[in-house]
C-alpha cells in the first residue's frame, strides 16, 4: 500500500510528470511510437484483406483477454 500512494503522489506531481515528458528517451519512445503507426498503416492498405481480419481478430482476442486478465487480477487484490 505505500507502493501504491508514492506512485499517486508522484503521478500528480506535475512538474515532475513535466519533465519526465520532456526527457529525451520519452519523446524518442513517443516520436517512434508515431513513426511506426503510421508505417504500419500503409503497409495494412497492402495486406491481403484475408490476413488483414485475421490479424484484426487476433488483436480483438488479444485485447478480450487483456481485459478480462486485469478485471480478475483486480478481484483477486480486492480478497
Amino acid at each position: 500500500m505505500p507502493l501504491r500512494s508514492i506512485l499517486r503522489y508522484l503521478a500528480n506531481n506535475e512538474r515532475l510528470v513535466q519533465k519526465i515528458a520532456e526527457s529525451y528517451p520519452v519523446r524518442r519512445a513517443a516520436q517512434m511510437a508515431v513513426s511506426l503507426f503510421y508505417k504500419s498503416k500503409e503497409k495494412l492498405s497492402d495486406v491481403d484483406p484475408e490476413r488483414a481480419n485475421r490479424f484484426r481478430s487476433f488483436l480483438r482476442k488479444f485485447s478480450q483477454n487483456l481485459k478480462e486478465g486485469i478485471e480478475d487480477a483486480k478481484k483477486q487484490l480486492k480478497k
